[in-house]
């Protein structure tokens, strides 16, 4: 009897941005959004990387007609291009003033989801179109709030 091979761990998801304005993103990112800066490197050429940590990753991988879905709930038109990255808060209306505060573009203002979400869209530096996503029921009690969608997280 053959053991199955072992399965690949995957310790870490990083997502690689490149900004122009790399000052700008760190501050929006680092500062306002508060994500904590884990490193920072420099090397010949001016080459920059600061590297934030977002807490725990998950990667929701949506069909066409899932992403049509989510941006008629969140913002009532499609506007999110192929990559939307969204961040769990405490609370997203203050965290939406904020961030808009610190120089992002509204796009949609908090919206409670079918899902039991409050989530809000903006355009953040670095080109990136986010979300900001507070849950509003614990997870344990999300099953019985909407129709399931399997290995959805809420965040839209």
């Amino acid at each position: 009897m053959t053991a199955d091979p072992p399965r690949p761990v995957v310790r870490q998801l990083r997502l690689v941005v490149e900004a122009a304005d790399h000052e700008a993103a760190v501050a929006f990112f680092r500062d306002a959004l508060g994500l904590p800066q884990e490193a920072a490197f420099t090397s010949e050429g001016d080459a920059q990387v600061v590297i934030l940590d977002a807490g725990r990753a998950t990667l929701e991988i949506a069909n066409p007609a899932q992403k049509r879905l989510i941006d008629e709930v969140e913002v009532g038109r499609q506007v999110a291009p192929r990559l939307r990255v969204a961040f769990e808060v405490d609370d997203a209306e203050a965290t939406t003033a904020r961030l808009v505060a610190a120089g992002a573009s509204e796009v949609a203002p908090p919206t409670r989801t079918p899902w039991q979400s409050l989530n809000a869209r903006l355009d953040a530096p670095a080109g990136l179109h986010i979300t900001i996503f507070e849950e509003l029921v614990r997870p344990d009690e999300q099953a019985g709030t909407h129709v399931a969608e399997p290995g959805r997280d809420g965040d839209g």
